[in-house]
C-alpha cells in the first residue's frame, strides 16, 4: 500500500546561498542522481518559496526549499510494537529489529513515531533516545513537557542506564573490558558522512561482560555511557569483535566499503542483518522521582539458553 507522500522543508542558510538550486540539492542528496532532481526541479516538486524555479535558480539566504516527493510505496517491516510502560508522562515499549524509529531512507508511516502517533492521536509521543532500525528492545518516549525536558536532561547528564544484549564472534575475548574509542563523522560516498571510529572523534565509553561463549558466538551484555550513534556496533568492531551479521561496520570499527575497497555494495547505517537488543533501562519518573527499571526479554537468538562455558 503506498503512503500519503512527504514534503521536506528546509531553509537556505549562508553557507549554502550562492549555489544553483540542482547543485544544491544533488550535491546534499545523493540517494538521487542528479538528473533524477533536474527532472524533479522541472516538475515543480522542488520549489523555492512555494514557486516554481529553475535548476539554474541561484539560492538566497533565508529562503525556504521544499520537495514534494509523491506517494511511493514503502519496504514491509516488523509493526508489532508492545508497550511495556505507560502513564501520563512517558511511554516504554518494545521495537522489533527492523521498524525504524523516524522518517528517513525510504520509511515514512512504516516508522515507531507514525505508528504511535496512530495510537495516540492526541499528542505526540518524543523518542528521549533512539535505537537503529535493526536494534530491538526498549524505547524510552516522553507524553508531556515536563517529560520531555526532565528526561532530556536525564539522558545528558548520563543518569539514565542503558543495557543491551549483543552477538559476536569467538576468540581470546576478556570476561569484562571497557572500550573508550572515540567516534566521529567520516566521509560518505552515498550519504556525504557517517559516524565511525576515529581519533579525532567524540568521547565515548562502553562496558563490556561476557555472558556466554558458545561454539560459534559469544553473547555480550553492553553498559553504554553515552549516546553515540552506532556506538555499540562501532565500539565492538574497533575492539575487534563486530556483531555478527553487521552489514556496515568492520574490524576497526570503520564502514566495509572504506575498510575493503573491493567490495560491490555500500551499505548505510539502516541496513538490517546484525544481533543487537535494547535489553534494560533504569531512569527516574520525571514528575513523581521515583526510579523505574523496565527489562525487555531478547529474541531467543540472544536469549541465554545455553549454559555459559
Amino acid at each position: 500500500m503506498m503512503n500519503q507522500g512527504w514534503i521536506y522543508r528546509e531553509q537556505v542558510d549562508r553557507t549554502q546561498a550562492g549555489f544553483t538550486l540542482l547543485d544544491y540539492y544533488s550535491q546534499r542528496y545523493r540517494h538521487s542522481t542528479r538528473a533524477e532532481w533536474c527532472d524533479r526541479i522541472l516538475t515543480q516538486q522542488v520549489q523555492i518559496n512555494d514557486q516554481p524555479a529553475t535548476p539554474e535558480t541561484i539560492l538566497q539566504p533565508g529562503q525556504w526549499l521544499t520537495y514534494h516527493r509523491p506517494p511511493w510505496d514503502e519496504p514491509s517491516v516488523p509493526l508489532d510494537i508492545q508497550v511495556l510502560y505507560e502513564d501520563a508522562d512517558l511511554l516504554v515499549v518494545a521495537k522489533p529489529a527492523g521498524l525504524p524509529v523516524l522518517p528517513g531512507g525510504g520509511f515514512l508511516e512504516h516508522t515507531l513515531l507514525h505508528q504511535l502517533q496512530k495510537q495516540y492521536p492526541q499528542e505526540t509521543p518524543v523518542p528521549i533516545h533512539r535505537l537503529g532500525r535493526g536494534t530491538s528492545g526498549l524505547m524510552l518516549l516522553a507524553r508531556s513537557p515536563l517529560a520531555r525536558s526532565r528526561l532530556t536532561k536525564q539522558m545528558r547528564d548520563r543518569q539514565i542506564r542503558k543495557i543491551y544484549r549483543a552477538l559476536v564472534g569467538t576468540g581470546n575475548i576478556p570476561d569484562l573490558f571497557t572500550i573508550a574509542q572515540p567516534i566521529g563523522k567520516i566521509p560518505h560516498p552515498v550519504l556525504g558522512h557517517l559516524y565511525a571510529a576515529t581519533p579525532d572523534g567524540q568521547f565515548a565509553q562502553s562496558d563490556v561482560q561476557v555472558l556466554q561463549r558458545r561454539s560459534e558466538s559469544t553473547l555480550l551484555s553492553v553498559t553504554i555511557h553515552t549516546g553515540r550513534p552506532h556506538q555499540i556496533r562501532i565500539h565492538l568492531a574497533s575492539f575487534g569483535y563486530p556483531l555478527i551479521g553487521d552489514p556496515l561496520y568492520a574490524i576497526g570499527g570503520i564502514p566495509h566499503e572504506i575498510h575493503d575497497s573491493s567490495s560491490d555494495s555500500i551499505a548505510v547505517p539502516g541496513d538490517c542483518g546484525y544481533h543487537l537488543h535494547a535489553y534494560h533501562l533504569e531512569f527516574v519518573h520525571p514528575r513523581e522521582g521515583s526510579a523505574i527499571a523496565i527489562t525487555c526479554p531478547p529474541p531467543t537468538i540472544l536469549s541465554e539458553t545455553y549454559p555459559i562455558n
